[in-house]
Protein backbone atom coordinates (compact mmCIF):
# COMPACT_ATOMS: atom_id res chain seq x y z
CA UNK A 1 0.00 0.00 0.00
CA UNK A 2 1.86 3.63 -0.95
CA UNK A 3 1.36 6.23 1.82
CA UNK A 4 1.13 9.19 1.74
CA UNK A 5 4.37 10.43 1.79
CA UNK A 6 5.62 7.90 -1.04
CA UNK A 7 2.46 9.70 -3.33
CA UNK A 8 4.11 13.08 -2.24
CA UNK A 9 7.45 11.56 -3.82
CA UNK A 10 5.61 10.47 -6.92
CA UNK A 11 4.40 14.30 -7.44
CA UNK A 12 7.46 15.82 -6.76
CA UNK A 13 9.46 13.50 -8.97
CA UNK A 14 6.94 14.06 -11.75
CA UNK A 15 7.01 17.55 -11.42
CA UNK A 16 10.58 17.68 -11.55
CA UNK A 17 11.13 15.50 -14.79
CA UNK A 18 8.45 17.94 -16.43
CA UNK A 19 10.34 21.20 -15.39
CA UNK A 20 13.43 19.60 -17.31
CA UNK A 21 11.25 19.13 -20.01
CA UNK A 22 10.39 22.32 -20.60
CA UNK A 23 13.12 24.30 -19.52
CA UNK A 24 14.40 24.93 -23.23
CA UNK A 25 10.64 26.15 -24.34
CA UNK A 26 9.85 29.96 -24.56
CA UNK A 27 6.60 31.55 -25.40
CA UNK A 28 6.66 32.51 -28.78
CA UNK A 29 5.42 35.91 -29.91
CA UNK A 30 2.29 36.32 -31.81
CA UNK A 31 2.94 38.32 -35.03
CA UNK A 32 1.40 41.47 -35.01
CA UNK A 33 -1.55 41.83 -37.42
CA UNK A 34 -1.67 45.37 -38.73
CA UNK A 35 -4.86 47.42 -37.83
CA UNK A 36 -7.55 46.36 -40.87
CA UNK A 37 -5.37 44.87 -42.97
CA UNK A 38 -3.20 47.16 -43.72
CA UNK A 39 0.00 45.59 -43.62
CA UNK A 40 -1.84 43.42 -47.13
CA UNK A 41 -3.14 47.20 -48.45
CA UNK A 42 -0.37 46.72 -51.35
CA UNK A 43 -0.94 42.92 -51.80
CA UNK A 44 -4.82 43.84 -52.31
CA UNK A 45 -3.58 47.07 -54.31
CA UNK A 46 -1.96 44.37 -56.93
CA UNK A 47 -4.37 42.21 -57.12
CA UNK A 48 -7.02 44.64 -58.88
CA UNK A 49 -8.05 44.70 -62.15
CA UNK A 50 -6.74 47.81 -63.78
CA UNK A 51 -9.38 48.92 -66.46
CA UNK A 52 -10.93 52.45 -68.04
CA UNK A 53 -13.87 53.87 -65.89
CA UNK A 54 -16.82 52.80 -67.36
CA UNK A 55 -19.86 54.38 -68.45
CA UNK A 56 -21.91 56.75 -66.61
CA UNK A 57 -24.83 55.67 -68.76
CA UNK A 58 -28.53 54.49 -66.62
CA UNK A 59 -26.63 55.53 -63.11
CA UNK A 60 -29.22 56.89 -60.47
CA UNK A 61 -27.90 57.13 -57.01
CA UNK A 62 -31.76 55.65 -56.70
CA UNK A 63 -29.81 52.25 -57.63
CA UNK A 64 -27.97 52.01 -54.74
CA UNK A 65 -30.63 51.92 -51.93
CA UNK A 66 -29.64 53.37 -48.85
CA UNK A 67 -30.24 53.93 -45.79
CA UNK A 68 -31.96 51.16 -44.40
CA UNK A 69 -33.44 50.50 -41.31
CA UNK A 70 -31.42 49.43 -38.26
CA UNK A 71 -34.05 49.67 -35.72
CA UNK A 72 -37.27 51.60 -35.10
CA UNK A 73 -37.06 55.27 -36.45
CA UNK A 74 -33.10 55.07 -37.06
CA UNK A 75 -30.86 54.02 -40.25
CA UNK A 76 -27.42 52.91 -41.46
CA UNK A 77 -26.67 56.84 -40.92
CA UNK A 78 -27.61 56.56 -37.55
CA UNK A 79 -25.11 53.77 -36.32
CA UNK A 80 -22.64 55.47 -38.73
CA UNK A 81 -23.01 58.49 -35.81
CA UNK A 82 -22.91 56.62 -33.20
CA UNK A 83 -20.12 55.08 -34.21
CA UNK A 84 -17.56 57.41 -35.25
CA UNK A 85 -19.04 60.13 -32.63
CA UNK A 86 -18.44 61.11 -28.66
CA UNK A 87 -20.82 61.84 -25.96
CA UNK A 88 -23.53 61.10 -28.52
CA UNK A 89 -27.12 61.67 -27.38
CA UNK A 90 -30.69 59.68 -29.12
CA UNK A 91 -34.01 60.68 -29.19
CA UNK A 92 -35.44 57.01 -29.61
CA UNK A 93 -32.57 55.54 -31.25
CA UNK A 94 -32.13 58.76 -33.53
CA UNK A 95 -28.76 60.47 -33.25
CA UNK A 96 -29.47 64.06 -32.38
CA UNK A 97 -26.56 65.30 -30.43
CA UNK A 98 -22.56 64.32 -29.87
CA UNK A 99 -19.21 65.19 -31.18
CA UNK A 100 -17.40 63.95 -34.57
CA UNK A 101 -14.14 65.19 -35.95
CA UNK A 102 -14.15 64.80 -39.75
CA UNK A 103 -10.72 62.96 -40.36
CA UNK A 104 -10.89 64.54 -43.81
CA UNK A 105 -9.94 68.13 -42.72
CA UNK A 106 -10.01 67.92 -39.01
CA UNK A 107 -13.35 69.40 -38.48
CA UNK A 108 -15.50 69.18 -35.30
CA UNK A 109 -19.08 69.28 -35.56
CA UNK A 110 -21.82 68.80 -31.94
CA UNK A 111 -24.80 68.99 -34.94
CA UNK A 112 -25.65 65.81 -36.25
CA UNK A 113 -27.43 67.81 -39.19
CA UNK A 114 -23.90 69.09 -40.40
CA UNK A 115 -22.18 65.89 -40.63
CA UNK A 116 -22.28 63.71 -43.97
CA UNK A 117 -21.93 60.21 -44.24
CA UNK A 118 -19.13 59.27 -46.98
CA UNK A 119 -19.06 56.49 -49.01
CA UNK A 120 -15.40 55.78 -49.39
CA UNK A 121 -16.17 53.66 -52.96
CA UNK A 122 -18.44 57.14 -54.56
CA UNK A 123 -21.45 55.28 -55.95
CA UNK A 124 -20.83 57.05 -59.15
CA UNK A 125 -17.50 55.72 -58.80
CA UNK A 126 -18.48 51.91 -57.99
CA UNK A 127 -20.59 52.11 -60.97
CA UNK A 128 -18.01 53.03 -63.53
CA UNK A 129 -16.11 50.55 -61.45
CA UNK A 130 -18.23 47.08 -61.83
CA UNK A 131 -21.41 47.93 -60.04
CA UNK A 132 -23.53 48.94 -62.96
CA UNK A 133 -23.66 44.95 -63.95
CA UNK A 134 -24.94 44.35 -60.48
CA UNK A 135 -29.05 43.97 -59.64
CA UNK A 136 -30.08 46.96 -57.20
CA UNK A 137 -30.41 44.37 -53.99
CA UNK A 138 -26.46 44.17 -54.42
CA UNK A 139 -25.78 47.57 -55.08
CA UNK A 140 -27.83 48.03 -51.47
CA UNK A 141 -25.45 45.78 -49.62
CA UNK A 142 -22.85 48.12 -51.00
CA UNK A 143 -24.07 51.36 -50.04
CA UNK A 144 -24.96 50.27 -46.71
CA UNK A 145 -22.03 48.38 -45.93
CA UNK A 146 -21.04 48.68 -42.23
CA UNK A 147 -18.71 45.86 -42.20
CA UNK A 148 -15.71 47.18 -44.38
CA UNK A 149 -14.62 50.73 -44.06
CA UNK A 150 -17.05 52.26 -46.67
CA UNK A 151 -18.93 54.57 -44.50
CA UNK A 152 -17.35 57.71 -42.64
CA UNK A 153 -18.98 60.36 -40.72
CA UNK A 154 -16.89 63.51 -42.07
CA UNK A 155 -17.87 67.52 -42.80
CA UNK A 156 -20.40 68.17 -45.03
CA UNK A 157 -17.93 70.71 -47.11
CA UNK A 158 -14.99 67.71 -47.32
CA UNK A 159 -18.01 65.18 -48.42
CA UNK A 160 -19.12 67.75 -51.64
CA UNK A 161 -15.79 68.61 -52.41
CA UNK A 162 -14.65 64.88 -53.17
CA UNK A 163 -17.86 64.31 -54.77
CA UNK A 164 -17.28 61.03 -56.97
CA UNK A 165 -13.80 61.63 -57.09
CA UNK A 166 -10.80 58.46 -57.18
CA UNK A 167 -7.60 59.67 -55.35
CA UNK A 168 -6.26 60.35 -58.35
CA UNK A 169 -8.35 63.36 -58.56
CA UNK A 170 -8.97 63.84 -54.91
CA UNK A 171 -7.05 63.40 -51.34
CA UNK A 172 -8.41 64.75 -47.93
CA UNK A 173 -6.74 67.78 -47.07
CA UNK A 174 -5.40 66.04 -43.96
CA UNK A 175 -2.56 63.98 -45.35
CA UNK A 176 -1.79 62.36 -41.78
CA UNK A 177 -5.17 60.32 -43.20
CA UNK A 178 -3.44 59.25 -46.38
CA UNK A 179 -2.20 55.67 -45.25
CA UNK A 180 -5.78 54.70 -43.42
CA UNK A 181 -7.67 56.73 -46.90
CA UNK A 182 -6.15 54.42 -49.66
CA UNK A 183 -5.85 51.30 -47.29
CA UNK A 184 -10.16 51.89 -46.80
CA UNK A 185 -10.13 52.44 -50.78
CA UNK A 186 -8.31 49.59 -51.32
CA UNK A 187 -10.11 47.36 -48.85
CA UNK A 188 -13.52 48.52 -50.25
CA UNK A 189 -12.35 47.72 -53.78
CA UNK A 190 -10.84 44.69 -53.56
CA UNK A 191 -13.81 42.75 -51.19
CA UNK A 192 -16.47 43.95 -53.86
CA UNK A 193 -14.35 42.91 -56.83
CA UNK A 194 -14.32 46.92 -58.45
CA UNK A 195 -11.41 47.59 -60.65
CA UNK A 196 -9.16 50.77 -60.58
CA UNK A 197 -8.20 52.94 -63.21
CA UNK A 198 -4.34 52.73 -64.05
CA UNK A 199 -3.78 56.70 -62.47
CA UNK A 200 -6.01 55.18 -59.48
CA UNK A 201 -3.79 52.55 -58.71
CA UNK A 202 -0.54 54.94 -59.34
CA UNK A 203 -1.88 57.36 -56.90
CA UNK A 204 -3.15 54.34 -54.21
CA UNK A 205 0.59 53.20 -54.46
CA UNK A 206 2.13 56.25 -54.05
CA UNK A 207 -0.08 56.75 -50.76
CA UNK A 208 0.85 53.74 -49.57
CA UNK A 209 4.59 54.00 -49.70
CA UNK A 210 6.37 54.69 -46.54
CA UNK A 211 3.31 53.98 -44.40
CA UNK A 212 4.07 52.38 -40.96
CA UNK A 213 1.23 50.20 -39.95
CA UNK A 214 2.05 50.30 -36.00
CA UNK A 215 1.81 53.72 -36.27
CA UNK A 216 -0.80 54.81 -38.53
CA UNK A 217 -2.48 57.83 -37.85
Amino acid sequence: MRTRSGRRAVVAALAAALAVATAGCSAVDEPQVPPSGGGNASEKLGELTVASAGSMKGYSRNRFPHWRDTGKNCDVRDSVLKRDGEDIKFSGCNVVAGRWESVYDGRVFTDPSDVDIDHMVPLANAWRSGADEWDDGKRGDFANDLTRPQLIAVSASSNRAKGDQDPAQWKPANRSYWCQYAESWVTVKHHWRLTVTSAEKVALKEMLEGCTWASKP
